[in-house]
């Protein structure tokens, strides 16, 4: 194997393996800090002894028992190993895939519920997720929660301490408790899958890589748990994914929906979907992700952008918004009303969600706001709208699009 195959073999493990080997190590360690030490060692580790050795068949299993074994040995070295190697001896094979003892054998939902333990507040839970799991940095979590860096970055710090300091276990809860962590396990699963179909950074819109984890943990959980929401966030996931591929054209610029191609959205996630959605409505408890799916479904059912049912899908916007009325389902009730009403009700909407002043720093609010203008006529506030937008997003994708916008609005007249 030459020196560029190898690099081009960690990298790819890094990828794909590596939230799934933090999880693992989480839960054979018991710690954050000791886990992510013998992550970043294990890829040493790769980076070192995969050019001479080849890359094993089990990267995921090479990679834990190396994470393993450094800390071992890093802790023999410290005096600190007493009690602590009988718990590691569970994958003493590299190559052989470690299996968790306790009910849920997957280690990152396990995770997923550790992380979304009761005695965290709910907004550290779901930052805390999204790191561990997802992966997803400080700076992307923030943007996903429309906050400050630092303020994520103070939720992520003090909730690891919590768990040291409090002694948290790192174990599954009984099922008993699975609800009480429900709620924030599933909204962090979904904002995982919104970084991954709608990336707010890097050079392309979407990732891959995220969405399809994201909705492998979402198909987890319905296996787990028969509940409503969590078949209506995998419903909602499945949805979103099948037009994937017409949300960008052959160079990676951003495609709307009304321009999208529906003969090439994927049917059978669609189907999937649609059954999921049955099953959830015929529990006759609704809730904000069931009602996301059903306003998603009434898109992909709709045979052109025009024939879409906006009467119907801002009816069930208004009954999302008394359920969950956040500003960013605010704001797409504000433009299924442009779309039902027209322009000009849209902008009123609009504008009366951007002056509760929440989403000031959200670049899509002031893009709705910028749509509304353009289609009214009026160009120069909405040539200022989308600058606005513009210098909210570093989305290399969504940046063409706005500048695209800008090109086509009138030159403004020299005073």
């Amino acid at each position: 194997m030459t020196p560029v195959e190898a690099r081009a073999a960690v990298e790819a493990a890094y990828r794909t393996e590596k939230r799934r080997v933090l999880a693992t190590l989480i839960r054979l360690l018991g710690g954050f800090e000791a886990a992510e030490e013998a992550l970043h060692d294990a890829f040493v580790a790769a980076s070192d002894r995969w050019p001479r050795e080849g890359v094993p068949a089990n990267p995921y299993a090479w990679l834990v028992s190396a994470g393993r074994f450094k800390t071992i040995d890093r802790w023999r070295r410290q005096a600190r190993l007493v009690g602590v190697l009988p718990d590691l001896a569970l994958i003493t094979d590299p190559l052989v895939e470690p299996v968790a003892p306790e009910s849920v054998q997957d280690d990152e939902l396990r995770l997923i519920f550790i992380c979304c333990h009761p005695a965290l507040t709910p907004d550290a839970r779901i930052a805390l997720t999204l790191r561990e799991v997802g992966g997803l940095t400080t700076e992307e979590i923030a943007r996903a929660y429309l906050a400050p860096t630092p303020t994520i970055a103070q939720r992520i710090v003090r909730a690891k301490a919590k768990i040291r300091d409090e002694a948290i276990p790192y174990e599954v809860p009984p099922p008993a408790e699975f609800p009480a962590r429900l709620d924030s396990a599933l909204r962090a699963i979904y904002l995982i899958f919104n970084e991954g179909y709608a990336a707010t950074s890097g050079p392309s819109l979407t990732r891959t890589d995220l969405s399809a984890e994201a909705i492998r943990l979402g198909r987890l959980v319905v296996e787990l748990l028969d509940d409503c929401e969590a078949k209506g966030l995998l419903a909602l996931m499945l949805l979103h994914e099948a037009r994937r591929t017409t949300r960008v054209d052959a160079v990676g610029d951003l495609v709307l929906l009304e321009h999208q191609d529906r003969s090439q959205w994927d049917r059978a996630r669609i189907a999937e979907a649609r059954e999921l959605i049955d099953h959830a409505m015929a529990m006759r408890r609704i809730g904000p992700y069931l009602l996301q799916a059903t306003i998603a479904a009434l898109h992909a059912d709709a045979p052109s952008y025009a024939a879409t049912d906006w009467p119907q899908i801002a009816a069930l916007y208004r009954m999302l918004l008394r359920i969950d009325p956040s500003p960013v389902i605010a704001l797409n009730h504000a433009v299924a009303l442009g779309m039902r009403d027209g322009p000009e009700a849209g902008l009123a909407a609009v504008d009366a969600v951007l002056g509760q002043g929440k989403l000031d720093r959200y670049h899509l609010a002031h893009a709705a706001k910028a749509d509304m203008l353009r289609r009214l006529g009026h160009d120069e506030p909405a040539r200022a709208c989308y600058q606005t937008a513009l210098e909210l997003t570093q989305q290399p994708a969504e940046r063409r699009f706005l500048l695209s916008r800008l090109a086509q609005l009138a030159t403004p007249t020299a005073s």
